[in-house]
């Protein structure tokens, strides 16, 4: 299949997210012209004042989807693209239901492929009058053919909480949480429900994938999904105050940079997992539209592994002339957590090695996350 190469036109779903925008800026700054979806016009207000240089030039525009689970959502948005980053998912409040979770997740994501093979192109096969000729793809309606559609999925479809220590890969899906969700219904712990969406909703893609697309062999794209565990590092969507941070970020600043930290108890900062780099996320949407070898692949994008408290120690040792400028005492945590670093047990790992195999992201340490999320935050005024 062909890859994506800059100049080419991206279609990013979702763009005025956390993790989207950092794609929107990492695709225009590599030379690629952008659509994004935002599912109302004023959600697009904060990025067109953000990238307006790149308005001005055509580089980018934007499109409103309002229900990206409804049928047909984004048959006008794939029209005219070369490639999709996939990346914009329902949002949910106060959802009891596990399946009023489960069913927007399942088809928001079907619907970006449906969408995108109403557009095909159509494969022109040789003919046995000039057998010389190659199969080639001949876009319909004058339409560029789409090459290559990246899905953000989550390492949520990927782990499974156990008591041990465990390193997962590519080949484990999250059976469990599917499991306990159908078992214990309206009562199953959100996170559960949550993770269960995200699986059934990936699972659904790679169904639809070697079902309705593979097995026809008319569409001229291919699919990537990329599996992130929690997200970290400074934002660019708009952000009005702590209380709108995305969900991981919140976690973040509350445990490293608010004042409430100190309410918690000893175990929460004991707490270990896996995370990578906003930064280093949205390389990793750029790398996989380009190599051709991560067409059809599942792919874990992780730096490695953290326990909370090792996000303080790091905090609390950055340069005073940063520290002295934040609105609080960074708090401290119970640095005696990690006193001895040889005794400390990462329950959650991740296998990298088809990533650096395929993609070969450069990551950020935590050491340059903390400094460059703390001064992010100093700048806010925090």
């Amino acid at each position: 299949m062909p890859t994506a190469h800059p100049g080419d036109t991206v279609l990013v779903t979702g763009a005025n997210g956390y993790i989207p925008i950092w794609v929107v800026r990492k695709l225009l700054e590599k030379g690629y012209n952008v659509r994004g979806t935002v599912r109302k016009a004023e959600k697009g207000e904060h990025l067109n004042k953000y990238f307006d240089s790149y308005v001005k030039q055509g580089k980018l525009e934007l499109v409103v989807v309002e229900d990206i689970t409804k049928e047909g959502a984004f048959d006008e948005a794939v029209k005219g693209v070369d490639a999709i980053e996939h990346m914009a998912s329902p949002f949910h409040e106060n959802v009891d239901d596990p399946e009023e979770f489960i069913r927007p997740a399942v088809d928001g994501t079907l619907g970006i492929l449906k969408s995108a093979l109403k557009n095909k192109s159509v494969i022109v096969l040789p003919s046995p009058l000039v057998p010389h000729i190659e199969p080639t793809f001949c876009p319909s309606f004058d339409s560029p053919a789409i090459k290559r559609i990246v899905i953000t999925s989550s390492c949520a479809a990927v782990i499974t909480i156990t008591p041990e220590a465990r390193t997962f890969s590519e080949a484990d899906w999250n059976e469990l949480s599917i499991k306990e969700t159908r078992e214990q219904g309206r009562k199953a712990p959100p996170m559960t429900k949550y993770r269960a969406s995200k699986t059934l909703a990936e699972k659904a893609v790679w169904k639809f994938y070697e079902e309705d697309v593979k097995k026809e062999g008319t569409a001229s794209w291919d699919v990537v999904v990329l599996n992130p565990p929690f997200v970290f590092g400074p934002g660019i969507q708009e952000i009005s105050s702590t209380s709108a941070l995305n969900t991981s970020l919140k976690a973040w600043y509350d445990f490293v940079y608010s004042s409430t930290s100190s309410a918690k108890p000893k175990e929460a900062f004991e707490v270990s997992n896996s995370w990578v780099d906003v930064r280093d996320l949205a390389d990793a949407h750029v790398l996989a539209l380009e190599k051709e070898e991560a067409g059809g692949e599942r792919i874990i994008v992780t730096e490695g592994v953290y326990i909370w408290q090792e996000w303080l120690d790091i905090a609390n040792a950055l340069p005073s002339s940063l520290v002295e400028k934040t609105s609080n005492p960074l708090p401290k945590g119970f640095p005696e957590i990690t006193a001895q670093p040889q005794n400390l047990t990462y329950k959650v790992k991740y296998d990298t090695a088809k990533e650096q195999r395929i993609l070969g992201v450069k990551y950020r340490t935590k050491e340059e996350t903390t400094r460059d999320t703390v001064e992010d935050f100093v700048r806010r005024g925090w």
